[in-house]
């Protein structure tokens, strides 16, 4: 019997453009097209970055974000969605939760909670003690489960911190990513330690940054983990940078790998009942 695993699809994130890469998806049916596409495929989990409709930079705007549920949810109903609260652009906790009040059929079925700042390679994110407890307990009090993103240790301390707090509930989402050059480096080492600090009742998908995606992503296969996969972290098919991958083109390799290894993406009812997002 196959061994099953979250495939978790991060199409769109924050960074890329269109003169980056011409597949990036940043209009809302572009979206709403590739996330459909790939949930056939076997994504069972989507990460969603919303952008301006003029200009296509990011946007917290909840308007935009219940197009693109609404998109999806019309065709696909339990696939499982995810809307990013992310701090690199907005400060404010006004802007950075605005996507947790849709309700209904826009309403989403997680919220991105990044456990501490950083720094990336070219810009900082932002996100102090009073920030993260703010949207944590708002996620919890608007039935929205926390997609509990670790980039290193110390961060998977803090989700410790916000258990005994009362916070967040089991079962707990971790995203793991590796590979950001002020954070956890794409080795085993780094991947076995920080799976070894997880809180009981943890489920967690590994993402790696740029040329370490495929490297983490099949190292979590192995570990019996999940992955997060898309254009958000990683815009190349090859280590050496010469090919622009699509979407389709990094789900249905990992896909590949996977069964390869064994294993199968979960169905999306399967995934939505393991999650806790019912």
């Amino acid at each position: 019997m196959n061994k099953k695993f979250i495939l978790n699809f991060t199409p769109t994130g924050m960074i890329p453009t269109k003169e980056m890469t011409p597949y990036v998806p940043v209009k809302p049916h572009e979206i709403i097209e590739q996330v459909l596409e790939a949930a056939d495929i076997g994504a069972n989990m989507v990460h969603l970055h919303a952008r301006d409709k003029e200009k296509d930079k990011p946007t917290y705007k909840k308007e935009i974000y219940a197009e693109i549920i609404s998109g999806i949810r019309n065709k696909n109903k339990d696939i499982v969605l995810c809307v990013s609260t992310s701090g690199r652009d907005f400060s404010e906790f006004e802007k950075r939760s605005e996507c947790l009040d849709l309700q209904g059929e826009c309403k989403p079925d997680f919220g991105s909670l990044t456990l501490s700042s950083l720094n990336f390679n070219k810009q900082a994110s932002i996100n102090s003690p009073d920030m993260i407890k703010a949207l944590a307990k708002k996620m919890l009090d608007n039935g929205i489960r926390p997609e509990l993103e670790a980039f290193d240790l110390g961060m998977i301390n803090y989700a410790h911190y916000l258990i005994k707090k009362g916070l967040i509930k089991p079962p707990y989402y971790f995203n793991l990513i590796l590979g950001n050059i002020a954070c956890a480096q794409a080795n085993m080492l780094s991947l076995g330690l920080m799976i070894k600090e997880l809180p009981k009742d943890s489920i967690w998908s590994v993402g790696g940054i740029g040329n370490f995606q495929l490297s983490m992503n099949s190292m979590s296969i192995i570990a019996d983990g999940g992955v997060r996969i898309g254009l958000e972290d990683n815009i190349y098919f090859d280590s050496e940078r010469t090919t622009l991958a699509s979407n389709i083109d990094l789900v249905k390799r990992i896909k590949e790998i996977a069964l390869i290894h064994g294993c199968t993406p979960y169905t999306h009812k399967e995934a939505r009942e393991l999650l806790g997002a019912l």
